[in-house]
């Protein structure tokens, strides 16, 4: 394998990095283990949260420079790029707030005896970190933000195409004041980040990426007893049941479908409509997204870019030709460009149809009618993902009786793009375990460690 800035948009391969070597890989392990025994160990939750703090300053400062950097490697509309960057900023800054209240003991009330009783909660040790490419600083800022601050080091392998991404990231981990080990860029190979999760100097390991790779992670984890977090793949459900502004609605539905050009996991993806309102969402929903082509993602004006490689494109082409060839109806879209995908419309999805039962990674929409509500929470829970999901609906009682039956990590009512740093994300099913982001993702590698005083 090998690290590589390919353009999407252009097929040139601007520059490419050298896989770490066994030697290398030792080194960086090491330099994590004693960072853990030395610099964590001698450094408070407040000195450790001014350099994440310190992070998150240098983010912003080099927003542009950061964000162009993503746009050559995974074809990152402008805009968005600028906008992760920033995302990625805020969840920084607020890890920096937050962390030294998460971090406080938690007193336990005794139900018999004299003394007291509390959880002190402590870092764990050297922690792997495995991310993709499709949000290269915000996965990262989600996962190192936390943990530098309770302590633990972090060994970080982004995705092969995101090596420009990830020497910068190093570069502001450094410059922020963190000691050689406490953050350590790795390029590594499948086979090395075996060895990383075996070597029982490394605690723990968080994994963001596809269902294959999450199960590949977790059984060589479970086999060396290490505590896992996975966000694997969603085909989240956007239900609408009613609405007030059909028109605004489907603005919304457009706006969760082709957020970083269709590529993200919890994006919606499966749009499921009451029927007295389907055909009208039909129509305005396909006239709308049609509107929308892939572009220039250099272009501030650029809605919708290449998809992040050309086989990235070629994976989500097979998939909608499969689709069509198993009964779906190509409303509209379907053309490959190169990386380019047409924004795409597929409608009389069957249960049988293998493209209910996947994720479609790219500007595909797939569109179901639903009887009434039960039927639209049956056909929102028939697959085996459960990440987000979405209600659209005028009444509130009904639109939290839908999110109670819906079998997912998180759902998101009459909005989109609400996503915060506040907020815990993760999912259910095939979707993963764990959560990261909010207090929930401040807690998941941690010793709470139990401390009964007679």
């Amino acid at each position: 394998m090998s690290y590589a800035v390919t353009n999407p948009a252009t097929g040139e391969t601007v520059k490419t990095y050298d896989t770490i070597t066994d030697a290398q890989l030792e080194a960086a392990i090491t330099a994590a283990d004693d960072a853990h025994r030395s610099w964590s160990r001698s450094t408070t939750v407040a000195e450790r949260a001014a350099g994440i703090r310190r992070v998150s300053e240098l983010h912003t400062e080099r927003r542009q420079e950061l964000a162009e950097i993503i746009v050559r490697e995974m074809g990152k509309p402008i805009g968005q790029a600028l906008g992760e960057v920033d995302f990625a900023a805020a969840i920084y800054e607020y890890y920096a707030d937050h962390s030294p209240d998460f971090l406080k003991d938690e007193p336990i009330q005794l139900l018999a005896g004299d003394g007291s009783a509390v959880i002190r909660r402590s870092s764990l040790g050297v922690l792997l970190g495995v991310m993709p490419w499709n949000f290269p600083y915000y996965q990262v800022a989600r996962f190192a933000g936390p943990n530098l601050i309770i302590g633990n080091t972090i060994l970080l392998k982004l995705a092969e195409q995101c090596p420009e991404s990830a020497a910068a990231m190093h570069r502001i981990f450094l410059d922020a004041g963190f000691p050689s080990g406490a953050y350590v860029n790795i390029y590594a190979s499948h086979d090395q980040i075996e060895r990383v999760i075996a070597d029982p100097r490394v605690q723990g390991v968080s994994l963001t990426g596809s269902e294959r790779a999450g199960a590949a992670v977790a059984e060589i984890a479970g086999r060396h007893l290490k505590k896992v977090v996975l966000e694997l793949g969603g085909s989240d459900p956007f239900i609408l049941l009613s609405t007030d502004d059909l028109d605004a609605t489907v603005q919304n539905a457009v706006d969760a479908r082709l957020d970083n050009s269709g590529q993200s996991c919890n994006a919606a993806k499966r749009f499921i409509v009451a029927d007295e309102l389907y055909e009208p969402f039909l129509a305005k929903f396909t006239a709308k997204i049609a509107d929308i082509e892939a572009t220039d993602p250099t272009s501030a004006d650029t809605a919708l870019g290449p998809l992040s490689s050309l086989k990235a494109a070629e994976r989500v082409d097979d998939q909608v030709k499969r689709a069509v060839e198993h009964g779906a109806t190509l409303v509209h879209g379907g053309t490959r460009n190169g990386a380019f995908f047409q924004t795409t419309v597929l409608t009389d999805v069957t249960p049988e149809n293998p493209a209910s039962q996947e994720e479609f990674f790219g500007p595909v929409a797939l569109l179901f009618r639903a009887k009434d509500e039960a039927d639209a929470v049956r056909i929102a829970n028939d697959t085996p993902f459960g990440l987000g999901s979405y209600v659209y609906s005028t009444d509130h009682e009904q639109a939290l009786r839908v999110a109670d039956g819906i079998e997912a990590g998180m759902v998101f009512v009459n909005v989109v793009l609400a996503d915060g740093a506040e907020l815990p994300f993760g999912g259910i099913k095939r979707s993963g375990s764990g959560r990261e982001l909010g207090r929930f993702g401040a807690d998941e590698f941690v010793n709470k460690k139990m401390i009964r005083i007679g």
